[in-house]
């Protein structure tokens, strides 16, 4: 179905000084009623910052906005959701133990749309419109399941669902394919173009140009604060999309030479852990990483990845089995005490770990950028004079990890909560690679990062594989894992289904795994 001509949104002139940057150009952008319209860009670029203007959690400093030809009040989301605006969340906002049913009305319940309040919440009544809204518009779930029940893809469909049930005729998602498994995103393919053939008009955030390509009518390029072009989706290609987001021409694949694999450096033993709930988490898992490979982890998020990083990295205990590092046991070491040791006269670590949550174990977002380039440093004789005596060497250290992996920010004294998400992870990765390690374990390494960054990362981390470090990339970016790994496993409800050399398997066959197929 071809695209309405008829404008569902429209900004005019838009401009945001803070607390991100729109304010390089008036910033203009439209929906058509009836498309599918991908935002791309770098980090920084001002994609969610537009659409949080767009759906009033933001206010402009200057700009007009418009719904379906009728200016929309800035600032205020009740307007924007009366007006037939919605908004999905790359981070679900889900009341767990709810029901889904329960998750879909909350605050909408059936009745107080005629100005009723009854006193006793009617469960069945609810279930009973949010089922029959789930079939009419094609979102298999089930309305009595309890969320925390529920896939990641499963509790997508419960949050598309409570815009719609608010009547949403536009709906903008931030990176909704970033938690999914390759058949959750046909899934939801197939979803987003149902409710476009509707009708609706559907804008999506993304870094993902494969997808962009599947599913969108038109695409909008934002760069450092600035429409860099709007194009129809047929009419162009992924490698234009790259140029228009970075300026330069990218190269979209990773270009590494076959591994050339050395002594074991890591070994783990018939390894188990709980979850923070005290549940089994893993379950006897055994692997053994060499110098000079990438050893690549799949897995839809919640099958144990996270707390065998946790466990690694000396930040969650084992329950059983045993971590060794350079045949010393590590499995009770502190995460101090795998990267402190070093030989006498090099600057390597034995163990660095860039977290899966940059904002928990990466970084302090009060702190400033310099700060945070040196946490892990303080004491460190390599640095001469130490951080700690020496705020200048301190800083000088900081912008030396900015150039290298082009850390957009304002200097070393900037909060480093103010910068963008993309460019607080390069800061984190960058760091933690200045430590040389023996050991290098990363999780979710590009999430929420754009095109060309992501290329500058992976560069990197395929010149520490040269270099000789053994590489444990834990990622649900399948994608992320093909690219990289040299061997690649694939971890399902705990237990590490399958390890094989990369070249030995394919996308399907890993997707089906990590969806709980059998070896």
């Amino acid at each position: 179905m071809a695209a309405n001509e008829t404008l569902a949104v429209e900004m005019r002139g838009v401009t945001k000084r803070f607390p991100r940057v729109l304010a390089n150009d008036r910033v203009s952008f439209s929906a058509r009623a009836g498309e599918v319209h991908a935002l791309v860009g770098e980090n920084g670029a001002g994609k969610s910052t537009l659409m949080k203007i767009l759906y009033g959690l933001e206010e402009p400093d200057e700009g007009e906005l418009l719904a379906f030809g009728e200016p929309l009040r800035p600032g205020d989301t009740r307007e924007a959701i009366r007006r037939g605006l919605g908004m999905v969340h790359q981070h679900f906002m889900l009341v767990p133990p709810f029901t889904v049913a329960e998750n879909v009305v909350l605050g909408d319940e059936p009745g107080s749309r005629e100005g009723k309040r009854p006193f006793l919440f009617d469960r069945r009544k609810a279930s009973e419109v949010v089922s029959r809204l789930s079939r009419e518009l094609g979102l298999a779930v089930d309305a009595f399941a309890r969320v925390q029940d529920l896939s990641v893809g499963q509790q997508q469909r419960v949050e598309i669902l409570k815009v719609l049930y608010r009547g949403a005729r536009v709906l903008i998602l931030d990176e909704p394919t970033a938690v999914l498994t390759p058949l959750e995103v046909d899934e939801l393919v197939r979803v987003l173009r149902a409710l476009r053939d509707q009708g609706r008009t559907v804008i999506f955030i993304t870094h993902k140009l494969r997808e962009v390509m599947a599913l969108s009518d038109r695409v909008t390029v934002l760069r450092r604060g600035a429409v860099a072009g709007t194009v129809e989706t047929a009419k162009t290609s992924p490698s234009e999309l790259a140029e228009l987001m970075v300026g330069r021409p990218v190269l979209l694949d990773v270009e590494k030479k076959p591994a050339r694999p050395g002594a074991v450096v890591l070994s783990v033993e018939g390894l188990s852990a709980s979850s923070s709930r005290e549940l089994p988490a893993l379950t006897n898992v055994s692997f053994e990483l060499r110098a000079g490979e990438i050893l690549g982890i799949a897995g839809v998020e919640g099958n144990g990845q996270t707390e065998l990083v946790e466990v690694l990295a000396g930040l969650r205990p084992a329950t059983a089995g045993r971590v060794s590092l350079d045949g010393k046991d590590v499995t009770r070491a502190s995460p101090r005490e795998r990267i402190a040791a070093r030989l006498a006269g090099d600057s390597s670590t034995p163990f660095a770990h860039v977290a899966e949550d940059r904002h928990r174990h990466g970084a302090i977002l009060d702190m400033t950028l310099w700060e945070n380039a040196i946490l892990g440093f303080q004491e460190d004789a390599v640095l001469r004079p130490t951080p700690l005596q020496d705020r200048g060497a301190a800083k000088r250290f900081a912008l030396a990890l900015v150039s290298s992996l082009d850390v957009r920010a304002g200097g070393a004294d900037v909060p480093f909560r103010s910068l963008s998400g993309g460019n607080q992870q390069k800061l984190v990765v960058a760091r933690e690679l200045a430590r040389r390690p023996r050991c290098l374990v990363v999780s979710q390494l590009t999430r929420g990062v754009d095109i060309g960054a992501t290329q500058a990362i992976w560069k990197k981390i395929v010149e520490e594989r040269d270099r000789g470090a053994a590489v444990l990339l834990v990622s649900a970016e399948l994608s992320e894992v093909l690219a990289l790994s040299d061997r690649i496993g694939v971890l399902y409800g705990g237990q590490l289904v399958l390890v094989v050399e990369s070249r030995q398997t394919s996308e399907r066959e890993l997707g089906l795994l990590m969806g709980g197929a059998s070896a």
